[in-house]
């Protein structure tokens, strides 16, 4: 019962925090985007040049700090990686191409249904039917295999990355891109973004907070404890947003969104799948990124090439809505998802033919 208080509480945070940032600046339905503002670092850092999603966002930098912090402290930070991290990438890649077509990760996905958009609504059950097709590849053996136990330099890459970036946030040198206008020129003043950053990072450390568990275990075990943590979520960031204005129910007009359903709907289809095989959502990732776990921060790395592939040749999803091409990256990202899910798994059925002829 503890357990499940603490997680239900660590939700509550986190609705509670979007609606705050977004009071003091952020976008709207954008208190916290993982996927949106891993983007925004990808454009401050130069590696995509869409001028109105630029900013090196320190949301990211505190809940990685956070974690890492949180992790040492209760001696559970451990420097491992090698498991499939090629795979890992692309997985990340994909993960970050069907955000950008839905124009937002789970996360954001939560915070969109709680300002009253509707078309986070039918994205829903594309990302629940994402992460129902990868329960089936995982009861038929996928795996990316085991982690290994690394340097601490490997470790300790995450934190360091973290801290780089918020050197070169304060510093503001002129390699380093900004948004004039557009959702990247809005941000919630440094020291409260930092701040709800670190507090995020502590409490999703600890409860081990994962849009994609949620689900994943209610379909895999019926266990609805991390789902806890995703509906406080959404019911107090629903009663801040009510509270405060910022609820404004409908499809048409909301912030950074389109009314595409069939691609809000698959976009988070390829997200909640990649989730799965990947083993968690964007915010999960980073949280094990700060806990020594090389490999999600391969997986980091692959979001951040995603968002650079997707707007460098002009893929992601607008306010218009979703170019042709965008729609192909959809159908692709899903086939690609496939092919890696179920060569996985006959080259793990091989494997074990493999042992079991040798024994």
């Amino acid at each position: 019962m503890r357990d499940r208080l603490f997680i239900a509480l660590a939700g509550a945070v986190v609705g509670l925090l979007a609606v705050i940032l977004v009071l003091q600046g952020n976008p709207a339905n954008m208190g916290f985007c993982i996927a949106c503002f891993i983007r925004d670092i990808t454009g401050g850092l130069g590696l995509h040049r869409a001028a109105v999603v630029q900013y090196l966002r320190p949301e990211i930098i505190g809940l990685v700090l956070g974690a890492f912090i949180t992790a040492l402290y209760v001696k559970e930070f451990r420097s491992t990686g090698g498991s499939s991290p090629v795979l890992r990438f692309f997985l990340g890649m994909l993960m970050m191409a069907g955000a950008l077509i839905f124009l937002g990760c789970p996360l954001r996905l939560v915070l969109r249904l709680a300002g009253g958009d509707w078309n986070a609504l039918v994205a829903l059950p594309g990302y629940v039917l994402g992460i129902w097709f990868g329960t089936l590849f995982l009861r038929r053996g996928f795996t990316l295999g085991r982690s290994q136990d690394q340097s601490a330099v490997s470790g300790y890459s995450a934190p360091f990355l973290a801290i780089v970036l918020l050197i070169l946030l304060i510093a503001a040198p002129a390699f380093i891109f900004f948004s004039e206008e557009g959702p990247g020129s809005m941000g919630a003043p440094l020291a409260l973004a930092l701040g709800a950053g670190l507090l995020v990072g502590i409490l999703a450390q600890r409860t081990r907070l994962c849009t994609m568990g949620a689900i994943r275990d209610l379909i895999l075990f019926r266990d609805y404890h991390l789902f806890l943590g995703f509906a406080a979520i959404f019911v107090v960031a629903l009663i801040g947003n009510m509270a405060t204005g910022q609820f404004n129910p409908g499809f048409i007009g909301q912030p950074v969104a389109h009314v595409g359903s069939i691609w809000n709907f698959l976009g988070m289809t390829v997200v909640g799948l990649a989730a799965v095989l990947a083993g968690g959502c964007p915010m999960r990732q980073l949280i094990l990124s700060g806990e020594g776990q090389g490999d999600a921060l391969i997986t980091v790395f692959g979001m951040m090439a995603g968002a650079a592939f997707m707007h460098n040749f002009s893929l992601a999803g607008s306010p218009a809505g979703v170019s042709p091409a965008g729609q192909w990256i959809v159908f692709i990202s899903l086939a690609l998802l496939f092919i890696i899910g179920a060569g996985n798994i006959v080259v793990q059925a091989k494997a074990k033919q493999l042992d079991k002829k040798a024994s």
